[in-house]
């Protein structure tokens, strides 16, 4: 992405998010924090003036800059401009948190219309032809190869943000972006304002488990009320028996932001192409792409292609299986609809592997699975982890954790700090993801980064019992986290984790996931929550046989949400019908009947922050696998892999190319060999538990 779009989606695509009753209150606020707005003040007044300090910080970094007299150089010229992208940054990530964290609206609302002000400001960086005059005139470093590749990196996104054109142009380009982030806002804000409420009998709540009952109490008529919040969703459309309660959680969950987001995006999307044509470029697809590892829309379509033809014969075996499965069980079915599916599979892995989902919750609550993880990564990252038990957070629920190396040579050397934000609560995000929270500078400023979940738990009497894809989601979002802290040890703030190629983010954390089949893992920290009884070694493998079929299917609905994503954003906008649009691609992609009213597209905020660019999962899915391969599985944390693992493809940050990081590590680029043989592998269904 060019810096301006970069800027205008930071606070979605870093995807990935105070005020009185729900803050951490104590005694009065130290002086300012330059780092920290919640710190410094927790009502939208104080906001406001944190963040204007900022950017008047930022404003005299650029005057420095300009102000430098003699040959341009690395210092006299791209230090102040990353000391200026840092404020622009750090601004962002905290405006960007207070709106999508906060538990008060006013709160919300100011931060929403500061992250608004913030992507202005950086836009108005990305157009200054002054500044890219200065940075363009530094020799390139022949010594220093991650600043050579920060100037080059940053002297490309200037030219795709449009500072060569005239100032009508650029005047135009600026309104544009100015545009694009506060449509981008609206949307967000939308789904995460959007919870709807369903109501169910006693009756339809058979199937689920019974902890999931026993907290939602019924009303005086014997009913209860259900809502779209993730803890409430998937247990129903994975386990309760009732079809029509499928249905209405399904169709409820995704008419969640509909009507409102319709014309937000139809809005969103013209801004877009406008953006695109502006400089240059036909859609709004091949300007996302220009700077990504894929290099353009085209690319793109061949990668799907490429991905569709290796899993589509999979799938269809996938859902034949489940097909005769479900007429066995249910005579006169013809198909499987949408909101169906998830029942069905799970009934079919119950009855093919002999696995229930709901058997290996009691082994996952949630406070073991969090210490589990942070263990899990200590090992294979060679790094330790220290609760901050008196940490200032913005709400009460966060925990907070400083990360120190224990690499040898490096050992007790704090590394930075993360926080979790773990469990759902009245206007937070209502999605999973990880992003930065303060970059990192070597010697300056320790990187800071912060995990955004959903899971149950978290309140008294609620263990927060985990399904094992849950548990999955976990590692997947803690894997960005290390690759934020580790990534971002270096010289520039923006040569962090984060700042790779986009479509390279989504590798280490899918990597990360592959670690929840091993049996050592699991059996480390899945104990009964009531018993203490370890998991056994042969209810994992059942489980791993389970979650092994669909992996197929798994793909192709990657390639319905690619697909979506880059059809919408290559062609007019008025060309696409939205509905008939995800009809379409649904018909080709997903072997379940669609159902009428499904407004999936109006919460799909991948839309907002990746864009045109979902296919990244998809990917990066290629890369993962491939990365995970090169692992002895037999001793995956403490083998010498995970350290070349964290020297290669982690440690560099974004001080390199992202195809230099898979060569790197592999030896040569990725392929579609470890992909395939993922998706046709097969798990022993039993196995022998230690004694």
């Amino acid at each position: 992405m060019n810096i301006s779009r970069k800027s205008a989606t930071l606070f979605l695509l870093l995807l990935i998010a105070t005020c009185t009753g729900a803050l951490a209150q104590s005694a009065p606020p130290p002086a300012v924090d330059p780092l920290h707005a919640w710190i410094s003040g927790t009502n939208p007044g104080a906001l406001e003036a944190w963040v204007n300090q900022r950017l008047a910080d930022e404003a005299a970094d650029v005057a420095t800059l300009l102000a430098a007299t003699g040959p341009r150089t690395v210092e006299n010229t791209l230090r102040p401009f990353d000391d200026a992208q840092n404020q622009l940054y750090v601004a962002g990530s905290n405006a960007y948190l207070m709106f999508s964290l906060a538990d008060a609206a006013p709160l919300r609302d100011k931060g929403q219309a500061l992250a608004a002000v913030i992507s202005s400001a950086s836009t108005d960086l990305s157009l200054n032809q002054k500044v890219y005059t200065a940075l363009a005139a530094i020799p390139l470093p022949a010594n220093d190869p991650a600043t050579r590749h920060y100037l080059e990196r940053t002297l490309l996104e200037y030219r795709l943000s449009g500072v060569d054109k005239d100032d009508a142009t650029r005047a135009r380009i600026r309104a544009l972006q100015d545009k694009i982030t506060a449509l981008s806002l609206t949307f967000g804000r939308n789904v995460a304002d959007g919870t709807l409420k369903i109501t169910a009998t006693k009756a339809e709540l058979d199937g689920l488990p019974a902890d999931y009952i026993a907290l939602h109490k019924p009303a005086a008529d014997g009913t209860y009320t259900l809502t779209t919040e993730q803890p409430d969703v998937w247990p129903v459309l994975s386990f309760a028996k009732s079809a029509d309660l499928h249905r209405r959680m399904y169709l409820a969950y995704n008419q969640r932001a509909y009507p409102q987001n319709v014309q937000v995006l139809r809005d969103l999307l013209t801004a877009r192409q406008d953006l695109a044509t502006t400089l240059g470029y036909a859609h709004y697809a091949d300007l996302a792409t220009a700077d990504q590892m894929i290099g353009s829309a085209a690319n793109v379509e061949h990668l799907l292609q490429q991905v569709d033809e290796a899993s589509r014969d999979a799938a269809a075996r996938e859902y034949a299986q489940l097909l005769s499965f479900a007429k066995q069980q249910q005579p006169g079915l013809t198909n499987i609809s949408a909101p169906d599916g998830s029942y069905w599979t799970e009934q079919y892995r119950r009855a093919k592997y002999d696995f229930d989902a709901q058997s290996v919750r009691p082994y996952f609550p949630y406070d073991q699975v969090q210490a589990g993880i942070l263990k899990t990564a200590a090992r294979l990252f060679h790094v330790s982890f220290k609760q901050v038990k008196d940490a200032q957070v913005w709400d009460r629920s966060v925990d907070t954790f400083d990360v120190y190396d224990a690499a040898q040579g490096n050992q007790g050397k704090l590394l930075g700090r993360i926080y979790l934000d773990m469990h759902p609560r009245d206007g937070k995000d209502k999605w999973f993801s990880s992003s930065p929270v303060i970059p990192g500078i070597r010697g300056r400023q320790l990187p800071e980064g912060m995990l955004v979940c959903n899971f149950s738990g978290g309140t008294a009497g609620d263990p927060g019992l985990m399904e094992y894809s849950e548990v999955v989601t976990f590692f997947h979002e803690f894997g960005h986290l290390m690759h934020h802290i580790l990534g971002s040890q270096g010289e520039w703030s923006g040569g962090g984790g984060f700042s790779v190629e986009g479509d390279f983010v989504e590798s280490p954390s899918q990597m990360l996931e592959e670690m929840f089949h091993d049996t050592a893992i699991l059996q480390s920290f899945g104990k009964d929550y009531k018993t203490g009884e370890t998991i056994p070694a042969s209810l994992i493998a059942k489980m791993n046989a389970a979650s092994a079929y669909g992996r197929g299917h798994w793909l192709q609905s990657q390639l319905l949400f690619s697909s979506y994503s880059l059809q919408v954003h290559n062609r007019a906008p008025a060309d696409v019908d939205f509905d008939a649009l995800w009809k379409t691609d649904e018909l080709r992609f997903s072997p379940f009947t669609p159902v009428e009213g499904d407004r999936f597209f109006a919460s799909f905020t991948h839309l907002t922050g990746y864009a045109s660019n979902y296919y990244t999962y998809v990917l990066d899915k290629v890369i993962a696998l491939d990365f995970f391969a090169q692992f002895d599985k037999s001793n995956m944390l403490d083998g010498p892999t995970a350290m070349r693992y964290r020297r290669a493809v982690l440690e560099p940050g974004a001080s390199k190319p992202a195809a230099d990081l898979v060569k790197d590590f592999l030896g040569r680029p990725q392929n579609m060999d470890a992909l395939k043989t993922w998706m046709n592998q097969e798990f022993q269904p039993v196995a022998t538990d230690s004694k």
